[in-house]
């Protein structure tokens, strides 16, 4: 035996660069793609049969099932896509996982593509320098290509030659042995690979490359192709372990998914390969069954663990397909809702990481600001209700507001986090990053809304116990603020849903002005008042103080609309004719 450990770290280093290749591939992929991916995506949330689409097309832009899954878990645990939506995008994406067995089959194997492979690098390297973004995308495309073939030709190249290692191949050999349990064993071996790589595309290339070069044969290699698919299920259910009940049930969806398909393949899977071979044979031309245990004499046997890989999968769909609800009200069974705790969608479940695409990241992260000024909605209207109709209900709705404000913090501080990695976890165009500090600027606003509100919450209380209240003139000049206001938040929260070109900075200028108006008229209002003794002094300066700080409210939702919209219209107008 002459294989030593420097030899073993080759091997090593060659699943690095494959890996790393395939991983600058996908994500160049994802920016080429841009809105259009979200496009697909939008496909979610028709029925189950778009999301399959939807799944399939997302993960052949991707490259990655995993990035699939676990962006479908990201979206039903962030309340955007429901679990029966996200059931047809994680059939789909099974069948997508696919291409990558085929392009490796096809160009690693039936073809010399390496040296092309080492001409393309050279021909779009000089592009990773332009200024023109699309062309850079491209030519990162196109060299993560490179690199991942190249990454494959190497591994094929560290695997031990059986001629010169006939002991590994014997120790290897003696757990093929044992018919059907030699099957099982290896469809482990498969789960544990890709548990391993943390990568399907990865172990499947490890399991073709075994295949190709006889270390393995062709129902031993299928037998770890079904593993792989049990084991790409595994990131899914990890990242759905902090995520609620809506995303737990997504990733045992996969889960189960996969394995009942492993199991049900398992029962005929040796006509279903005798099939695959004769379809092989016949579409090739050539009268050598895979089955042969000569490596030589099975040249087309990469090429039918790929059609056994597509066929599975898709047959799993069709079958599968017509039983999704039934497996739907098991998985409810078994993943109950435990209350009111897994309905509040919030951004401290969505700890699965950042997702591979900048632009679906940002996009997620768009969704719980959203979220953010539907908790400063709630505010608003729990301080409406505690200024105008407390009744004996002051210290549950302070302590409601209290409760909202302490969301608002640790939202603030969560969103962040993620907009930070977001833009550390990839280089991304200047537009993206302009939107992020945008909305950065929007999260801090937003929270200091919260604070106003609390404040507002406590002055009012405090109002009630010194047994001090406002004239009716003065209640009627605070509703007429507040519900100005309300006007002016609940614009906000719509603003924040769309796109930053189709915010209407006009209408949220308008509301603002009209706060100013109300606050400048109702100031006035409130002198004449306390000049005539109407109220108590403790009553006034709590009426001129709420005043005060309702119309600051005002300020921060406009500077939040402008955030929205990526501009700065309020400082060009107050300093530009200057």
């Amino acid at each position: 035996m002459n294989y030593s450990l420097f030899d073993f770290l080759q091997l090593v280093g060659a699943l690095g660069i494959f890996i790393f290749g395939m991983k600058i591939f996908s994500e160049a992929l994802q920016k080429v793609a841009g809105n259009r991916l979200k496009a697909i995506l939008g496909g979610m949330t028709r029925n189950r049969l778009t999301g399959v689409l939807t799944g399939f097309g997302t993960t052949a832009i991707t490259q990655s099932s995993t990035t699939t899954t676990v962006m479908a878990v990201s979206f039903v645990n962030a309340g955007l896509l429901t679990f029966v939506q996200s059931t047809g995008v994680i059939m789909g994406a099974n069948i997508g996982t696919t291409i990558t067995a085929w392009l490796v089959a096809l160009f690693g194997f039936k073809f010399q593509i390496t040296p092309i492979a080492v001409a393309m690098i050279g021909l779009f390297f000089v592009f990773l320098f332009s200024s023109n973004s699309r062309l850079r995308n491209i030519a990162e495309a196109v060299v993560g290509f490179g690199i991942l073939f190249i990454g494959l030709e190497f591994i094929k190249g560290a695997v031990p030659d059986i001629r010169s290692n006939p002991e590994m191949f014997a120790f290897l050999d003696a757990f093929t042995d044992y018919g059907y349990l030699s099957l099982l064993l290896f469809v482990f071996i498969g789960t544990l690979l890709t548990l391993l790589t943390q990568s399907s595309s990865a172990a499947t290339a490890i399991t073709l490359v075994m295949l190709f070069e006889g270390w393995i044969s062709f129902p031993i290699a299928a037998a770890m192709i079904l593993g792989e698919n049990v084991g790409t299920t595994v990131t899914a259910n990890l990242a759905a372990l902090v995520g609620n009940v809506h995303a737990k049930r997504a990733a045992r969806f996969h889960f189960f998914f996969n394995i009942i398909g492993v199991i049900w393949m398992m029962l005929v899977i040796y006509p279903v390969l005798n099939i695959i071979d004769h379809v092989v044979q016949f579409f090739t031309d050539n009268p050598l069954s895979v089955f042969s245990p000569d490596p030589a004499a099975r040249p087309n046997a990469t090429l039918a663990v790929s059609l056994f890989h597509t066929s599975f999968n898709v047959i799993n769909v069709l079958l599968l397909f017509a039983f999704v609800p039934w497996l739907v009200r098991f998985i409810e069974y078994i993943q109950p809702d435990r209350g009111a705790k897994d309905e509040e969608f919030h951004l401290r479940y969505i700890s699965t990481g950042v997702m591979s695409s900048p632009t679906l990241a940002v996009e997620q992260a768009q969704k719980e600001i959203q979220q953010f000024t539907g908790v400063i909605e709630k505010m608003h209207a729990s301080v409406h209700e505690l200024l105008f109709d407390p009744g004996s209900q002051s210290e549950r709705l302070l302590e409601r507001i209290h409760k909202f404000e302490q969301t608002t913090d640790q939202l603030e501080i969560e969103i962040s986090d993620y907009l930070v990695r977001i833009s550390e976890g990839a280089n991304m165009e200047h537009d993206l990053t302009e939107r992020m500090r945008f909305m950065q600027t929007m999260i801090n606003d937003l929270e200091r809304v919260a604070d106003i509100y609390y404040q507002i919450s406590k002055l009012s209380v405090k109002m009630h116990e010194a047994q001090t209240d406002w004239p009716e003139e003065a209640r009627a000049e605070m509703v007429l603020m507040m519900n100005a206001l309300g006007d002016a938040v609940n614009n906000m929260h719509k603003n924040v849903s769309k796109q930053p070109g189709q915010v209407d900075l006009d209408h949220a200028l308008v509301l603002e002005d009209a706060l100013d108006d109300l606050r400048d008229r109702f100031r006035d209002e409130h002198y004449s008042r306390l000049e005539k003794g109407a109220y108590s002094t403790r009553a006034g300066v709590v009426f001129i103080d709420v005043l005060n700080r309702l119309e600051r409210i005002g300020d921060h939702v406009l500077n939040v609309n402008e955030s929205a919209s990526g501009r700065r219209l309020k400082a060009t107008r107050l300093y530009g004719a200057k």
